[in-house]
């Protein structure tokens, strides 16, 4: 039988995917067992405030721009055809009834870690899957710290928040080096977030 293809599931809204995103992913496909990372893009969560986030298909496109050249990097719309809000534990049901040749791998902040409880389903999350965790200061006394599915990382961590490049955006300052130059061209050419 063939081994599975580990694939490890980094999600987010990616409002805009900026190069925190790309050097976490891009140390967990090239630093860990991983043979891929997938960059999930979640839709918008009707709960959230709609103003503050770009159309899905925007960002998704602005995600695919970053890793068009890294095979070890894939975006997936998965969750887009998924019924809203997305529950990250139905997200890896559907993801392993359409993939079966692909062993599923969550990848999430230090911070992610300590709602877990809050989650749907979490202690089937922890008990059929592996967490990668990538270490975020101030979070290390979380509950599964000890626990046998949780794996912990030390990937250089960027304090660049998408946030802070909305406001940049639509203040008119550079972004230059806080997301790649295909990004940053994309959002200059179509008008995004300058509202």
């Amino acid at each position: 039988m063939e081994k599975h293809k580990k694939t490890g599931l980094f999600f987010g809204s990616f409002n805009p995917i900026h190069t925190g995103h790309l050097v976490i992913a891009e140390y967990m496909a090239t630093r860990t067992d991983l043979e891929q990372v997938w960059l999930v893009v979640s839709p918008r969560n009707p709960l959230k405030k709609k103003s503050s986030l770009a159309n899905d298909y925007d960002r998704l496109h602005l995600a695919r721009l970053a890793t068009e050249d890294n095979p070890k990097l894939h975006v997936s719309d998965i969750e887009f055809s998924l019924p809203v809000p997305s529950y990250t534990i139905d997200t890896l049901i559907h993801l392993r009834e359409k993939y079966p040749d692909r062993q599923f791998v969550l990848i999430m902040g230090g911070d992610n870690l300590c709602t877990l409880p809050k989650w749907k389903n979490y202690d089937i999350l922890l008990r059929d899957y592996q967490i990668y965790v990538y270490n975020r200061p101030g979070y290390a006394d979380c509950p599964f710290r000890d626990h046998p599915s949780v794996r912990f990382f030390d990937a250089p961590l960027m304090d660049i928040s998408a946030t802070f490049i909305r406001r940049s955006i639509r203040d008119g300052l550079s972004i230059r080096y806080l997301v790649p130059d295909k990004v940053r061209e994309e959002i200059a050419k179509s008008g995004l977030y300058r509202k």
